[in-house]
């Protein structure tokens, strides 16, 4: 007698096999690229979850320390999550912006920076990231005009006194900077440019330092940001010449302008923004954005950063970096004519 097998496995024809393997491995795919577009949007919609580091790349009681206090102390508010600030001075900004670039993309590591972020390619042979690629554009926060500054002592009073003074002395004149590349740097080397003195530049870690050898007397004068210049103008420490924007200042209206002082041509300022690193969601970029954006709007906000002599802007991410593109344009002309290089 036979018997049958209780089971019999029939294989399946070799096509209809590998329609099925197709088939799975097509399933397969899309629902780990379903969980991996899901993800994102998960993290997206529970940040922040923890505090936020922000790296300031100079050191404490400059403008770019100021500036981004101000806005970390707003902003936390609006994230609900602790802002905690990190001054990372080194490299004319690039120690602390490359700890940046290198950093996990996921919002919780950020960088505020002055605009030397665009004008140190120009300057340096080797810079440690790419300023644009390797970074991720949230907002800029202020635009600030430079002010000439000289210590209280020197017996000037407005810049066409400066620069006779500055011709007759026969000791070596030297001019301070937040360091090399910095927008105070090729200020300092466009007033060379226009009154064709020669002047020997002395780059600091930060503008603390340099206002402090400034009014001691080891440097004769300064292109500084007003955030940090605007407490020893007031206090008497220093003198204003000139502001080096198009216009007067509004925190400083008595100040002419260095075009109304006779150097026509002359117009820098500085501007501030936040940056995250390269790949960081988008999501996550917007929420930073939109709460940076938001404080900038707030009377009490804008009314300390005029306090500063600085104007709030609040940019979008796209705005940002077109005018990235621009400002990185400009700052190269001016290092090609002046010469300026790394000291």
């Amino acid at each position: 007698m036979t018997h049958k097998p209780e089971h019999t496995y029939h294989r399946p024809p070799p096509r209809r096999a590998a329609v099925q393997a197709v088939l799975l491995a097509g399933a397969l795919t899309f629902s780990l690229t379903a969980l991996m577009g899901i993800a994102p949007a998960i993290a997206a919609s529970d940040y922040p979850h923890s505090p936020i580091r922000l790296v300031i790349p100079y050191p404490p009681g400059g403008p770019t320390d100021l500036v981004g206090r101000v806005a970390a102390a707003s902003m936390e508010k609006v994230l609900k999550k602790p802002i905690v600030v990190e001054n990372k001075p080194g490299a004319s900004g690039m120690v602390g912006a490359a700890q940046v670039a290198k950093a996990a993309p996921d919002g919780y590591t950020l960088l505020t920076n002055a605009s030397l972020q665009v004008i140190n390619p120009s300057v340096y042979a080797n810079v440690p990231y790419d300023s644009f690629n390797d970074f991720t554009p949230i907002t800029q926060l202020v635009d600030v005009p430079l002010v000439l500054v000289v210590n209280s002592k020197l017996p000037v009073s407005n810049v066409a006194e400066l620069i006779a003074y500055l011709k007759k002395t026969k000791s070596t004149i030297n001019f301070g900077s937040a360091g090399n590349a910095s927008s105070q740097h090729l200020s300092g080397e466009l007033f060379k440019l226009k009154t064709g003195i020669p002047m020997q530049h002395v780059p600091y870690k930060g503008s603390a330092p340099a206002l402090t050898d400034l009014m001691g007397g080891q440097i004769q004068l300064m292109f500084d940001s007003m955030p940090s210049a605007m407490p020893f103008i007031t206090a008497g420490k220093l003198k204003a010449l000139a502001v080096t924007t198009k216009k007067r200042s509004t925190s400083l209206p008595n100040v002419p302008t260095m075009q109304e002082s006779g150097l026509d041509g002359y117009e820098t300022s500085t501007w501030y923004g936040m940056w995250a690193p390269r790949d960081t969601p988008p999501e996550i970029v917007a929420k930073l954005s939109e709460a940076a954006q938001e404080v900038l709007k707030k009377p009490e906000i804008v009314a300390q950063y005029h306090r500063m002599g600085a104007e709030p802007v609040g940019s979008s991410p796209e705005a940002f970096k077109t005018y990235m593109r621009s400002e990185e344009k400009k700052w190269a002309e001016i290092v090609k004519l002046s010469g300026a290089r790394a000291d």
